[in-house]
């Protein structure tokens, strides 16, 4: 049976933040803004091909856990988390869940979460203090959960991106960026697709991208890192964690 409101129930609920809910363990594996029937438009199979193109690794997670759970003779639990919204505001509650909510199928992150986001006290005098970088090469910029341990740095920021290899190969260097500010520099000498064994360690990723490379020389590190990412490369709204500065 299809579920859906009324439409008077639609009207008056506005724009609301709403959590899919797995009820054999009672864990959040999705959180969605939207505005109608949009809470049920994952178990009503309503998903259009727009949606299924934005979020694709998304989706098909989010539909294998629904249909997990009809195997098993349960329904997913819907919980609308705040309504009555306008759409900004309902962006802003979505992403701040979004952050604190571990293990959810949300590829992308919320609205302004790359660079508004989680951060340590101690980072914020830091963030606005740094001076903004001026690119001097032809970079490209990726966000990454921050990590301070060099190592870890390189392989978050090496796997696995959705994005153009041949316009990634012209860059000269790439910048692991985090929350705003550049975090670390690194030459990618080679874009390799991140699917099959091609790197050890990682699982399989069809349809992306990663690089096999190294740390970039000392004199790119004090050019770029600890440096705010320039104002001009956000855009209201930009979710995707990829930039370029070329």
């Amino acid at each position: 049976m299809t579920m859906k409101f009324s439409e008077a129930v639609c009207e008056k609920l506005g724009f609301y933040v709403y959590r899919l809910i797995d009820p054999r363990n009672a864990a959040t594996f999705y959180i969605g803004k939207g505005k109608g029937n949009r809470l049920f438009a994952h178990i009503n199979d309503e998903l259009t091909n727009a949606d299924l193109e934005k979020d694709q690794d998304s989706a098909s997670e989010k539909i294998n856990r629904i249909r997990q759970i009809r195997n098993d003779g349960f329904k997913v639990l819907h919980i609308i988390h705040r309504h009555g919204m306008d759409e900004y505001t309902a962006l802003e509650v979505e992403a701040a869940l979004i952050d604190l909510t571990p293990g959810l199928s949300n590829v992308i992150g919320g609205h302004g979460s790359n660079d508004r986001g989680p951060i340590r006290a101690e980072q914020v005098e830091q963030l606005y203090d740094a001076p903004e970088a001026v690119f001097q090469h032809k970079v490209i910029l990726i966000n990454i959960n921050a990590s301070r341990n060099e190592r870890e740095l390189y392989d978050a920021v090496r796997y696995a991106w959705r994005l153009s290899a041949v316009r990634a190969r012209l860059a000269d260097y790439v910048l692991a960026t985090s929350r705003g500010l550049i975090v670390g520099a690194f030459i990618a000498d080679n874009w390799i697709e991140s699917s099959g064994e091609k790197f050890a360690g990682f699982p399989a990723v069809e349809g992306r991208w990663g690089f096999v490379g190294r740390r970039a020389p000392d004199e790119i590190q004090q050019l770029y890192v600890g440096k705010r990412v320039p104002t001009d490369y956000y855009k209201k709204g930009a979710s995707n964690p990829i930039k370029y500065s070329f």
